[in-house]
């Protein structure tokens, strides 16, 4: 593997973490250059947005407060997690539900 494909790979691994829209470059990025790492960080990514907006809609169903933010947190982390992974160059899972995730979204890749 080349220098400027590892870089361009680590490129989409980071922008997958910076929000909807950046997903969305991502993948776009991505089908352009297909590869094993730049796929493995959209799953993840996919995966914690569609948690953290099912975590959302739960906190405010549930309308306690403090439920909110702690779920809204338990979000925060898995996203900061995948993105620290990201920035490292590295596959890393997040956690509880990282294999998961890997696995419920294979057609992206």
């Amino acid at each position: 593997m080349s220098e400027t494909t590892a870089g361009n790979e680590k490129t989409i691994g980071i922008i997958a973490y910076l929000s909807l829209i950046g997903w969305i470059i991502a993948f776009v990025m991505h089908n352009g250059n297909k590869t094993e790492y730049g796929a493995f960080h959209l799953r993840q990514m996919l995966g914690i947005l569609i948690v953290g907006i099912l975590l959302n809609v739960i906190g405010s169903v549930v309308g306690i407060a403090i439920l909110a933010y702690i779920l809204q947190g338990a979000s925060f982390v898995l996203w900061l997690l995948g993105f620290i992974g990201a920035i490292q160059g590295e596959k890393k899972l997040v956690p509880v539900l990282g294999s998961q995730f890997q696995d419920w979204f294979k057609g992206i890749g």
